[in-house]
């Protein structure tokens, strides 16, 4: 709303999920710059490349999957290939909702880093919520940015700045790195190989594209092993952005990387999700275990959170 206070070129463009996507105090404070098209995402799409090609900065917020998968040759044709400010913001990423496959967005990464022309953003704290617009003025072109919803943690005080990871903990024994919704798994993780006296680097990464960040690549190549956790699959995402990153530079350690494996995915509590496709703290611990030969493991009390049945969540979308 402050961005958009200080930059009257914005609107807003929504399908039927205005509330649901806490757009509503926009349309309510802007009622002019707000625009409700309905459930049809690959019209809405080329109004948005209208409305950017008239010297608006448009936003686009809904779930991911309606954000990304449905309507993705408009959004390369209309969006992506004349390279318009378009802000694309995608709630709902990966594994965070009960309504199964046709609303986890899994792939939404993959799909819009193949993108020429498109940055692309994971979220991961109330900071970088709060302040990742600062950067927008700076980019030229089309933006997908990863929103988390409800309550999020803050792990920093510093202000999102684009290609910027930023330091959870150092060490040299290994390296962890998290993005998005993934990153209290692993911060939670990354206590527990602490206070079994393991050096960890922890570096929570919020911009997937452009992935050039100096830090990143000296923080693996002075790890001997690498950990990649995301609430993605494992092709198309922070992975694979690292395993390439670590081919191209020559850095020869070891990579594992915990994500969703090759699989469509049912719907539940995020808790239980986290848990039944291997993305949890848990998960993160079984992947340094098998690193570092250790054998750590979790207070109870995080296991039994995790180990609930997903029937009982009558969470709303």
């Amino acid at each position: 709303m402050d961005y958009a206070r200080r930059n009257p070129r914005v609107v807003c463009v929504t399908n039927d999920l205005t509330k649901s996507v806490e757009a509503d105090l926009f349309r309510e404070t802007f009622p002019d710059r707000y625009f409700s098209l309905g459930m049809a995402e690959q019209n809405l799409v080329g109004v948005l490349s209208g409305l950017a090609r008239e010297g608006l900065e448009p936003f686009y917020p809904s779930f991911s999957v309606f954000v990304t998968r449905r309507p993705y040759e408009q959004i390369a044709l209309n969006i992506a290939y004349p390279n318009l400010p378009v802000r694309l913001i995608g709630f709902l990423p990966g594994l965070t909702t009960p309504g199964g496959v046709t609303h986890q967005a899994t792939d939404d990464l993959s799909l819009m880093t193949t993108l020429p022309n498109m940055t692309v953003l994971s979220l991961a704290d109330a900071t970088d919520v709060e302040t990742f617009t600062d950067s927008l003025p700076a980019i030229d072109g089309p933006v997908f940015c990863r929103m988390p919803r409800g309550e999020v943690p803050r792990f920093f005080d510093e202000p999102f700045r684009l290609g910027h990871a930023r330091v959870l903990s150092e060490g040299a024994d290994i390296c962890v790195l998290s993005t998005g919704a993934a990153a209290p798994h692993a911060a939670r993780a990354c206590e527990t190989l602490s206070a079994g006296g393991v050096a960890v680097a922890h570096l929570v990464i919020s911009t997937l594209k452009p992935f050039d960040d100096l830090r990143v690549t000296e923080a693996i190549a002075d790890s001997p092993a690498t950990i990649t956790v995301e609430n993605h699959l494992t092709r198309g995402g922070l992975g694979t952005a690292v395993a390439e990153l670590m081919a191209e530079a020559g850095i020869r350690t070891t990579l594992r990387r915990v994500g969703i494996r090759d699989t469509f995915t049912h719907g539940g509590r995020p808790p239980y999700l986290f848990a039944h496709y291997g993305i949890d703290a848990i998960a993160v611990i079984r992947a340094a275990n098998g690193l570092l030969g250790t054998s750590m493991t979790l207070e109870d009390e995080v296991v039994a959170q995790h180990s609930g049945p997903h029937e009982d969540a009558a969470e709303g979308l």
